[in-house]
């Protein structure tokens, strides 16, 4: 082979390559990533070169990155917040809860002083008026049986019963005449004077009804009269008329209880100087007896 012949198949052969190039290049499909030629290129201006054509095309920046990292700095702060009004709240109630338990223990802790202190003086109260009646109810055993007192029998041997706990001092027994005096009181006499307090004063006059009657007249009068004056029955048999007298005792300031009424020529003058002695001096006139 001559070197014309060679140098026909080699323009042949260029040709035709170049020919198949240009015709698969215009047949071919697009390159994939894959099958793309690797050109690397420096750019500045973010700018990348055509993987196709090579030359250099502006790229868009990715805004989803962007997109996401705002919200989410904004959905930590948000977040961040109301954990904090939560706090807020929680420690708010917390302290409210812990005040009105502190405010609810004063109140229960008072109000149970108050009742211990209130229970504390009902049972004391309770004592003492259990005791209170006992001695009541052993001092009114005590009283019995009653003793019988007889008076001189030229005055008309007035009788009655008396308490035994009381004593009796006889301090005129009229035997030679005069008035009869007696005194009577629990477990002793105190010293007879408008200052002392007896349980009774027993007197036996000789003198007229009506002239002892009106040395107590004059407690009934005025405005404001220290006495009250009623007309009652007494005796064993409720057969003596008597004068009562209430109020404050002539001669004394003690309030209490005066009786008079007639034996024969003689008057009887019967006297508490305490109402705390008015329960025993009524059972005792409800026992009174005497010879007309």
């Amino acid at each position: 082979m001559n070197d014309e012949q060679l140098a026909g198949m080699s323009n042949a052969g260029m040709n035709g390559t170049q020919g198949m190039q240009t015709g698969a290049g215009m047949n071919a499909e697009p390159m994939t990533q894959a099958q793309m030629p690797n050109v690397q290129a420096v750019t500045t201006d973010n700018t990348q070169p055509n993987p196709v054509t090579g030359a250099p095309m502006m790229m868009a920046t990715p805004i989803s990155s962007a997109n996401e990292e705002l919200p989410l700095a904004y959905r930590k702060e948000a977040s961040s917040i109301v954990k904090t009004i939560v706090i807020i709240a929680l420690s708010l109630v917390s302290a409210t809860f812990v005040g009105l338990f502190l405010w609810m223990l004063m109140l229960y802790n008072g109000a149970k002083t108050d009742v211990d202190g209130q229970v504390a003086d009902a049972v004391v109260a309770a004592v003492d008026d259990n005791t209170t009646k006992l001695e009541s109810e052993f001092a009114e055993r005590e009283k019995y049986p009653f003793r019988t007192f007889a008076g001189p029998a030229d005055y008309g041997s007035l009788t009655f019963e008396y308490p035994q706990t009381w004593s009796v001092y006889i301090a005129k027994d009229a035997r030679n005449g005069g008035d009869f005096e007696a005194y009577f009181n629990p477990i002793e006499v105190y010293a007879v004077s408008n200052e002392t307090i007896n349980s009774m004063r027993l007197s036996i006059r000789d003198r007229a009804f009506d002239d002892i009657v009106n040395g107590y007249q004059r407690e009934l009068e005025g405005e404001q009269p220290k006495m009250r004056l009623d007309l009652v029955t007494i005796g064993k048999d409720s057969n003596i008329t008597a004068n009562r007298y209430t109020g404050v005792i002539p001669g004394t300031e003690h309030n209490g209880i005066v009786v008079i009424f007639k034996i024969r020529d003689k008057t009887v003058v019967m006297q508490t100087d305490s109402m705390l002695f008015q329960k025993d001096f009524d059972t005792l006139l409800s026992s009174l007896r005497f010879n007309a």
